[in-house]
């Protein structure tokens, strides 16, 4: 008898691992589509900053993000257990959330600013070099920055993992949300991190390949090439955070709301093998696109007022 309670028990256990190896795999590709704009936005939070504290900032910021991750899980699974509900309402507020971020970001050359980019850049220079800045004092003011801004996109991760989660049980739930946590946050840092030091990389094999031999021209090529392509990274991974914030958005919108997704259906109804596969993410990302236009015209209007 023994031995069959710990064969079931060990069933059990399998089953567990299971469904949370599958929904896991689910949760983590409904919110790879934050982790674009969440590494341009993470690693932008270190510019101005001395090159040889850029790596501690970065680490600063990460222990942040995981006390940000340690206060939101227990308060969603809690939210989950006693409001239901309230998840799906999250869920939909923070859809809408990344439809007007993404909005907001595409329309960004267009809407009226305090300073200009460059404006901005030049003083984040001037930060640095001015020797009556507290750099210390300075630093601390960007790790705070960034922990806010992370708590935000955390919120966002944890909302929509939880969303993939909401009908498994809480252990289930438990041990997904809180496996999205830590691999996204131990992702997003340990990649920001490689991004802002890409260009240091750039800089050490054009000066330690300063010979005459074709291995320090190859060197010095290759850190050409870093410098060039550094700049580029970070505006790729901008733009493709910008459209994977329309797609999540408007697909959590379009999931959420019975009518459009019947409406998606429909368009399927009528179509090739082809444009069956596509049409879910275009539809999406037309929903996430009308969506930010939407909310970002809202906001901009009750700014205009007070």
């Amino acid at each position: 008898m023994a031995s069959v309670g710990l064969l079931a028990l060990v069933d059990d256990i399998a089953s567990l691992l299971d469904d949370v190896s599958l929904m896991t795999k689910v949760a983590a590709k409904k919110t790879a589509g934050v982790l674009g704009d969440d590494l341009a936005l993470n690693a932008q939070q270190v510019t101005g900053v001395d090159p040889k504290r850029e790596l501690p900032v970065v680490w600063a910021v990460a222990k942040g993000s995981y006390l940000n991750k340690l206060i939101l899980v227990p308060l969603a699974l809690v939210i989950s257990a006693v409001f239901p509900i309230g998840v799906t309402i999250l869920l939909m507020l923070g859809g809408l959330f990344l439809c007007y971020e993404g909005m907001e970001k595409l329309a960004h050359k267009w809407l009226p600013h305090e300073e200009s980019d460059n404006e901005h850049k030049k003083k984040l220079a001037a930060a640095t070099t001015d020797e009556n800045v507290d750099i210390k004092a300075y630093e601390r003011k960007k790790i705070k920055g960034a922990i806010r801004t992370d708590f935000i996109l955390s919120a966002e991760i944890i909302v929509i993992a939880l969303g993939v989660v909401q009908g498994e049980t809480f252990l289930t739930q438990a041990v997904v949300v809180s496996l999205i946590a830590i691999v996204m946050t131990s992702g997003v840092y340990g990649l920001v991190a490689g991004i802002v030091k890409f260009d240091d990389a750039g800089l050490a094999l054009i000066k330690y390949g300063q010979g005459g031999s074709k291995f320090d021209g190859f060197q010095r090529k290759l850190g050409q090439v870093i410098l060039f392509l550094a700049p580029k990274l970070m505006k790729f991974l901008s733009v493709v955070g910008m459209i994977a914030m329309f797609l999540v958005g408007g697909g959590i919108l379009v999931h959420g709301l019975p009518f459009l997704h019947h409406i998606l259906e429909v368009l399927n109804t009528s179509l090739g093998a082809v444009m069956k596969v596509m049409m879910p993410m275009l539809f999406n990302g037309g929903v996430g696109l009308m969506a930010g236009v939407i909310v970002l015209s809202i906001v901009t209007g009750i700014k205009k007022l007070f």
